[in-house]
């Protein structure tokens, strides 16, 4: 399994999409937290907050993370070599797994540099650390699982089908769903009663609690739990060899 790990990271980096990404990632938040005059713009705003930055990685990773993970499964598919890794010493889990973590440390990679905001935040505030440290520890972690929550979406909507397009497509579909989708729904008068159940489905409202520097067990089984669902799905998919 590590093996394949080690082949689905490197393929990322021979080439120029995990370049591409995590200079994306970082060049949209910059772009918008120091540079455009908005109310994301951490001069202009003047409060020493991170906030900017966690509002709109979700955003930016909705988009990237399909793009990274569409070609996990599809490509393999519709270059034929899937059947290749069915003759290594290999079982659908770990294939599923190998290729999850490859796209999970890509997303990593992307996250790591932004701390450098955080230093910036932190040594620049007219108050020297005068910044929720908690509270920013909490939404890094929380950005973590929500992107991680992504890229198992992606990982199964890449093993459904061999277009890549089609992948991407419907793995932004399906994050939005989670990521703000079911606070929309929750919104209609038909779930009035069941309202707050609604919104506990979806990533946002845990994403929101974490935000808050509380790390809530229940939270962290939320994410884990849903990423165990869609990876679950992956490996029935697999498993089917429907090629």
């Amino acid at each position: 399994m590590f093996e394949l790990f080690k082949k689905e990271l490197s393929s990322f980096f021979s080439s120029i999409t995990g370049y591409v990404v995590i200079i994306v990632f970082l060049l949209i938040n910059s772009l918008f937290i120091w540079v455009f005059p908005s109310e994301f713009n951490i001069l202009d705003n003047g409060y020493a907050s991170l906030d900017s930055l966690f509002f709109l990685s979700p955003w930016v990773f909705l988009f990237l993370v399909p793009a990274v993970s569409m070609r996990l499964f599809s490509e393999e598919k519709n270059s034929g070599t899937i059947e290749l890794l069915y003759t290594k010493p290999l079982t659908e889990l770990e294939i599923v797994f190998a290729k999850y973590f490859a796209g999970l440390s890509l997303v990593l990679f992307s996250i790591l540099p932004s701390l450098i905001y955080f230093l910036s935040v932190y040594l620049l505030g007219e108050t020297q650390g005068n910044l929720d440290t908690g509270g920013t520890w909490g939404s890094y972690i929380g950005l973590f699982f929500l992107a991680a929550i992504y890229v198992s979406i992606g990982v199964m909507s890449s093993a459904i089908t061999n277009n890549q397009v089609i992948a991407f497509l419907l793995a932004v579909f399906i994050s939005f769903i989670f990521y703000i989708g079911f606070d929309f729904i929750s919104s209609l008068s038909v779930f009035t009663e069941i309202n707050t159940l609604v919104l506990k489905i979806g990533i946002n409202e845990h994403y929101k609690s974490m935000s808050r520097g509380v790390l809530d067990s229940r939270d962290v089984v939320y994410f884990v739990g849903v990423i165990g669902i869609f990876l679950s799905i992956t490996k029935t998919i697999i498993s089917s060899k429907n090629y």
